[in-house]
């Protein structure tokens, strides 16, 4: 075989693997399109966010995610208490990134929060995996009212169109 025919062979071998490449990249980027990681519909994710949120969140945002009375007060340490997660708090006026990235990081100033600012909110990137985080925000945004989930996945397409 000549050596002309070989890289012949290899050139359309090269470009028939970049092809399926391509059209798999897009199928799958057609199929998630909409879908989210923390995923209210999914009963298996919900039910493994309501443990999580049960054990290391309910202390705090309440165990119907109503959130520490008055929360919208600063308490004497001048510090926010902790605010519902259900559809009367702001929790769903955030994309699903923000929400992981506080859950994960804490409320880190200038970057979640205004600049100095100071929270009570754990950072719990060292106790939970990425899945028990999507699993919490599952739970959460399964408590809320379908025009409320429809509104926070458009934020959440949006951002991540960006």
């Amino acid at each position: 075989m000549a050596q002309s025919d070989i890289r012949n062979r290899i050139g359309v071998g090269l470009l028939t693997a970049a092809f399926a490449f391509l059209v798999g990249t897009i199928t799958v980027a057609l199929w998630n399109e909409g879908k989210t990681l923390a995923d209210p519909d999914d009963s298996r994710q919900v039910a493994k966010g309501k443990l999580v949120y049960d054990r290391l969140c309910a202390s705090c945002h309440g165990v119907r995610l109503e959130g520490q009375p008055n929360w919208q007060e600063k308490l004497p340490s001048g510090r926010m208490p902790a605010p519902p997660h259900d559809a009367s708090g702001h929790t769903w006026h955030h994309p699903d990134s923000v929400l992981f990235g506080i859950i994960k990081e804490g409320l880190v100033p200038g970057k979640y929060a205004p600049p100095k600012y100071e929270s009570d909110m754990p950072v719990f990137g060292r106790m939970l995996t990425d899945d028990g985080i999507w699993a919490v925000l599952a739970y959460i945004k399964s408590s809320w009212p379908s025009g409320i989930r429809k509104a926070q996945h458009e934020m959440t397409r949006e951002r991540e169109r960006r």
